[in-house]
């Protein structure tokens, strides 16, 4: 029973909670952390405010409303901040492993690479991100008189889990081009931090070139737009928000593909 016990606390999953859970102890420690906290949750309110501005100014486009369109957003941003909370690692992987070798360290250890870099930073105030997504969907969905029902809030929490598995999907990626590249990919963030700005865009007036990309090559918006159009019944088929959590695990078997390919042609820095 013990050895089970001891095996048990060092699989997978066990360890990778220990890791996260270990880095939220430690930031604590920083006084100053909740300052973090605010600047990010700043950054969150101030960063659609230019699509406020424009709402007031112009009113609606169409069916697309603020609120519409700031409920996409948050669905976007929300799925984001959760995978930059919980796979950070992946983030700063090509900088903080690759080029260093500190990826050496990593691969002395009988664990999964996987994990121990997922699990190898976490930032307190980057959840703030998240707690604003969260609050601004609730807004939305109060602005639109939309009611919370069981199949509603599974619907939006099964959309945040696909959409949290496509980011870490594009942080996967990146790191596994980087072991080949030896440097972060600066383009990459175009499917990060770009990608979510693309939602602010109304879905039918998007140009034919970002729809196929963000909806078939990297399905930002199968996880964001479609999931609240189930949601608030704006005419698109169920199915389409029962989509968010196969693309995302889709997104992130293909990157970590990827990353396996790397792991295996990686060169170790002999130091």
């Amino acid at each position: 029973m013990p050895q089970t016990a001891q095996r048990k606390k060092m699989n997978g999953f066990f360890l990778y909670w220990r890791y996260i859970r270990l880095h939220f102890l430690s930031g604590l420690q920083y006084k100053g952390w909740f300052l973090m906290v605010i600047q990010v949750i700043f950054v969150v309110i101030t960063d659609p405010i230019g699509t406020i501005f424009l709402f007031s100014r112009f009113g609606s486009i169409g069916a697309w409303s603020m609120e519409r369109i700031l409920l996409i957003y948050s669905m976007a941003i929300t799925s984001f901040g959760l995978s930059e909370s919980l796979a950070r690692g992946f983030d700063s992987f090509p900088w903080k492993m690759v080029q260093n070798g500190g990826f050496d360290l990593i691969l002395l250890r009988p664990r999964s690479t996987f994990v121990q870099v997922a699990a190898s930073v976490f930032h307190i105030h980057r959840l703030a991100r998240v707690a604003s997504g969260l609050i601004a969907i609730a807004w939305c969905l109060v602005r639109l008189d939309v009611a919370i029902t069981p199949w509603r809030l599974f619907l939006l929490l099964y959309a945040l889990a696909g959409g949290c598995l496509l980011y870490t999907g594009v942080f996967v990626l990146t790191s596994g081009l980087s072991f080949f590249t030896i440097k972060g990919l600066n383009w990459i963030y175009i499917l990060t931090n770009a990608s979510y700005q693309v939602t602010r865009c109304p879905m039918e007036y998007m140009p034919q070139a970002l729809r196929t990309i963000f909806v078939f090559l990297v399905p930002v918006m199968v996880v964001s737009y479609y999931p609240s159009s189930v949601i608030c019944g704006w005419g698109e088929p169920v199915w389409t928000g029962l989509l968010a959590l196969p693309a995302g695990f889709a997104f992130l078997g293909l990157s970590f593909f990827m990353w396996r390919v790397g792991v295996r042609h990686y060169k170790s820095t002999g130091s």
